[in-house]
């Protein structure tokens, strides 16, 4: 898949993603927020909760289901990128939380799974 084809598809991913969470009743605050130690996918909002959501997509699970990419490296990258965003804003008082969000698919067709508190803040 060529780079801008993959990046299409990334988009279309997060976008599935944003439009369940907003019908959940999420505000969304931020998407692809980029900072030199890591990125944000997408950032959520609900009453105090404040969760940074980390979007994986594949066209299917032949190759396993896409949020067992997640690494143990790209947590430490969003749990780096979270502490910046917190720290910029002065969010220090909401309850944070690291969700994966699995797209299986593209487009419409994509299948969209929120797995929330998919990984622990540990540095």
């Amino acid at each position: 898949m060529a780079k801008t084809d993959r990046r299409s598809a990334g988009d279309e991913a997060e976008q599935l993603v944003v439009e369940r969470l907003e019908r959940e009743g999420w505000v969304i605050r931020a998407r692809n927020v980029v900072y030199p130690r890591g990125e944000l996918d997408v950032v959520a909002e609900k009453g105090e909760v404040l969760a940074f959501v980390e979007v994986r997509m594949r066209r299917s699970t032949l190759w396993g289901d896409p949020s067992a990419t997640v690494s143990v490296t790209k947590q430490r990258k969003v749990m780096l990128a979270a502490m910046q965003y917190v720290q910029q804003h002065q969010l220090e008082r909401r309850v944070i939380r690291f969700d994966v969000a699995s797209v299986v698919g593209r487009g419409h067709e994509g299948h969209v799974e929120l797995i929330p508190h998919a990984f622990e803040a540990t540095l």
